[in-house]
């Protein structure tokens, strides 16, 4: 069967949203082949025998051939026109560690990573553009609302496509509809990725405040808080006719503060109850992105002079241990 090269998809990842990914790329109808990074051998033996992921999402069966499989990037990216890197953000640069600019050139770059890369304190777009020399309209990024749980599951979902050129967005988001996944064309790569970053620290934040004690009715005044805060900061940041309510920014910020699904959520009610944060981590097994985010996003706050409290008082419990009960209550008089 002959396939264009510009239907060849290479997965970078293999936790739960990269194997959600490649469940979605499958059960889509389009003509094309499917690449996938796997990072320890081990993992790609108990694919090839038992046909699901060992560690993530183990009830989706994996519907690719064994050798599209492989622990080596550099073999997805030859084999790929279409890149979609789903690393948590942290790893990243590990993970693409033996590749250069050169293994970029002339492919379609997909983030689906919803998270900042830490030490530069880029989103992922940023850091590509300057590391990689990749034009930004051959970068596309990924928004929600959409857990992987969900997706596993088969329950409808929506997920955002931003792209500078909209058409890009348009090519690659047919790889992925089905009967359960509805696509969104976006031109704003820019707030869909800080969206992204924001509403992990603003379900971090709710988590941290359910551990606590506070009930729904604070939960609700928190989050139309952080709408507003996510605004604000995206309207210093990136200036655009954006409406702040669309699906990637206030449907995913809501998703992810409210899901029994979120890591984020659930790694802040952790902290809450009074968890450090080695042992939440030790005991989630899991990344939530927030807790990366809130220390790198602390420093484009300081450096745009912006008064964000909520992500102030995450930073201040997570990195300074300052109290999550006083925290919360200083904020707790500053939202409205």
């Amino acid at each position: 069967m002959d396939i264009n090269i510009s239907n060849r998809i290479g997965v970078i990842g293999s936790g739960s949203w990269a194997t959600a990914m490649i469940k979605m790329l499958t059960d889509n109808q389009s003509e094309k082949e499917i690449y996938w990074w796997v990072r320890k051998q081990e993992d790609i033996d108990y694919i090839a025998s038992f046909g699901h992921n060992p560690s993530y999402l183990t009830a989706v069966e994996v519907k690719i051939p064994m050798e599209n499989i492989s622990p080596d990037p550099k073999y997805v990216f030859d084999n790929s026109a279409i890149i979609v890197l789903n690393t948590p953000a942290a790893y990243l640069k590990d993970a693409l560690k033996d590749l250069t600019a050169e293994d970029f050139k002339e492919k379609i770059i997909v983030s689906a990573i919803k998270g900042i890369i830490p030490d530069e304190n880029q989103i992922v777009g940023e850091y590509l553009c300057e590391r990689y020399q990749i034009a930004e309209d051959n970068i596309i990024v990924i928004g929600g609302p959409c857990h992987a749980e969900e997706v596993s599951q088969e329950k409808l979902s929506y997920l955002t496509f931003g792209c500078n050129d909209v058409e890009k967005a348009k090519l690659v988001a047919r790889f992925y509809e089905s009967r359960y996944i509805n696509t969104i064309i976006s031109d704003d790569t820019l707030g869909i990725e800080y969206g992204a970053v924001l509403k992990n620290i603003y379900a971090l934040a709710g988590g941290i405040g359910h551990g606590l004690g506070f009930g729904d009715n604070f939960q609700a005044v928190l989050i139309s808080n952080a709408i507003r805060e996510m605004e604000y900061f995206m309207d210093n940041i990136n200036p655009s006719g954006r409406d702040i309510n669309a699906s990637a920014y206030l449907g995913d910020l809501l998703v992810t503060a409210y899901s029994q699904f979120s890591r984020n959520r659930t790694f802040g009610n952790m902290i809450g109850k009074g968890y450090s944060v080695k042992s939440a981590q030790l005991e989630m097994n899991m990344v939530a992105e927030g807790y990366y985010a809130s220390g790198c996003i602390q420093s484009i706050i300081a450096r745009h002079q912006l008064d964000m409290p909520i992500c102030n008082m995450v930073y201040e419990i997570l990195y300074n241990k300052s109290p999550a009960m006083k925290e919360m209550n200083i904020l707790a008089q500053k939202m409205n």
